[in-house]
């Protein structure tokens, strides 16, 4: 087996621990839409996977005294704020821990170094569970050698998906984490307009632009697995009906969108060009059957200028 990939975790086999990351991680994007500003396609929302773990961009503090950053450090597991004078607050990430103390020990450090006045909508979103962040005991398994299996995980999806965009002329995201699906993502635009396919608050902010959105997850109750996916917004009929590389990739139903398992990917000679290959593919074929013009795709199969 290839060395530096490190085998994906199954979700059932870690669910506890994920669920409970994952509302952790809703606390830093709900953050992130109180005090960013606001971009196109809640992009402002988004948070980014570091060498340290989820965190958001600099904040501004609303007391004016400068920016705020709030991370996940996955390698010593702590939440962690820092304010741009220096000053830093830790919140522990220990084993059954519920996620509730956690929100309210580190709403309280970012109010202290922030002059007050931080308030979040708690409610989570885009998961099963519905108890508010503040009040959730529910959530409280953290096993730290699952989050670091994680994190090296994430870390690998994370360099293909930036050298994914790397090329692209057109508008494009850098390699987001988000905090409402827990997937890490890039998105490439057309630059094209498009009607949002419902009133929903996402869709009718995130979706009013032609773009394709190649990204990796841990895997979910929905599906098991941990892999790269690929869509297209909005499809046409018929988009399921490709082939694309390499050989394993294909269309998962379930989840409406083609997938390339992770497992697939690391059974490969060279992983990380498997699944390089898999988003260039997914992207020809998506501009392809979306009647983009075709010299936007023809970049993504290149490499960076050069330097001059």
């Amino acid at each position: 087996m290839p060395s530096g990939w490190p085998p994906a975790l199954n979700y059932e086999s870690w669910s506890a621990t994920c669920d409970t990351l994952h509302a952790h991680t809703q606390v830093l994007g709900k953050l992130a839409v109180v005090l960013a500003p606001s971009e196109p396609q809640l992009q402002h929302a988004a948070l980014r996977l570091s060498a340290r773990g989820w965190e958001t961009l600099p904040l501004p503090a609303p007391d004016g005294s400068g920016a705020l950053v709030v991370a996940l450090d996955l390698r010593t597991h702590e939440a962690v704020t820092e304010h741009s004078d220096g000053s830093v607050r830790r919140v522990p990430l220990t084993p059954d821990r519920p996620v509730g103390d956690v929100t309210r020990e580190l709403l309280k450090a970012i109010n202290d170094l922030a002059g007050g006045g931080v308030e979040i909508n708690p409610t989570p979103q885009e998961v099963t569970w519905t108890v508010p962040l503040d009040e959730d005991d529910e959530h409280a398994s953290y096993e730290t050698d699952q989050v670091s299996s994680y994190f090296a995980t994430a870390t690998r999806a994370a360099l293909v998906l930036a050298a994914f965009r790397a090329p692209y002329r057109g508008r494009s995201t850098p390699v987001n984490a988000w905090w409402g699906s827990f997937d890490l993502a890039v998105s490439l635009f057309s630059g094209v307009s498009v009607d949002p396919p419902s009133d929903d608050f996402i869709m009718r902010n995130a979706g009013d632009a032609q773009q394709v959105e190649v990204g990796w997850w841990p895997g979910d109750a929905r599906y098991g697995k941990a892999a790269f996916f690929a869509y297209a917004h909005p499809a046409p009929d018929g988009f399921a009906g490709a082939t694309l590389s390499p050989p394993a990739a294909r269309w998962e139903a379930t989840l409406g969108e083609y997938v390339l398992d992770w497992d697939d990917a690391r059974s490969e000679r060279d992983p990380h060009a498997a699944a390089l290959e898999f988003a260039r593919s997914a992207f020809r074929y998506s501009c392809e059957v979306c009647d983009w013009d075709p010299a936007l795709p023809a970049t993504a199969d290149g490499t960076p200028p050069p330097i001059r």
